[in-house]
């Protein structure tokens, strides 16, 4: 008759350890909390401790991703992998897909892929990089897309459309829009962004 697992060691049939922590979840607390603190204060005045607390993890799990500060607010300030998501979508249906985007990702994550932008001027110098970065992963990307004249104006006056909805649901918080369905949102407005992505005839 074979031993008895012993009562320091599992056995096979046993119930398996807890899973580690969730990498990928975990990057993301950390970056939402660091785009928490990008909105509200100066990137000098925001310190590892503070992005740990609320993103509840340790300050050297944060190095151990990151590497450092500065390393991880180059990934708060960069706007590649937003862009990649927000327009993730056939050209005929990207005003629809990207207000979409915005407001489900302001209602179920708690961000919003562009509205960082705005406070920019809080950060000096590296606003400058926002901004920049902005201008080339989102504006300059879009405009790539679109066919017919002023190709780049029309980008940029898309995402000003598409920037009024985000401060509007995400920093006015207005009641009224906050409080309609994102369906009849996206009917309402997609139309307005989707005017600037398609060439008018003639």
């Amino acid at each position: 008759m074979p031993p008895a697992p012993s009562a320091g060691r599992a056995g096979r049939g046993s119930v398996p350890a807890p899973a580690r922590r969730d990498a990928e979840a975990t990057r993301t607390a950390i970056l939402k909390a660091a785009r928490y603190f990008l909105a509200r204060q100066e990137h000098t005045g925001v310190t590892l401790k503070a992005v740990a607390g609320r993103a509840g993890v340790s300050p050297p799990l944060i190095l151990k991703y990151f590497g450092s500060k500065d390393a991880l607010f180059a990934r708060v300030m960069s706007f590649d992998e937003d862009a990649a998501a927000l327009l993730d979508a056939p050209l005929e249906d990207l005003g629809r897909h990207m207000v979409r985007h915005v407001l489900l990702s302001q209602r179920d994550r708690g961000a919003d892929p562009v509205l960082r932008i705005v406070f920019a001027p809080l950060h000096g110098e590296r606003g400058d990089v926002l901004r920049a970065n902005f201008r080339a992963q989102i504006v300059e990307r879009l405009a790539e897309r679109l066919t017919g004249p002023d190709a780049g104006l029309r980008a940029e006056l898309a995402v000003g459309v598409l920037l009024g909805l985000s401060a509007m649901y995400g920093i006015a918080r207005g009641p009224r829009v906050r409080a309609r369905p994102v369906d009849d949102l996206v009917e309402r407005y997609a139309p307005a962004v989707q005017s600037q992505l398609t060439p008018l005839p003639g």
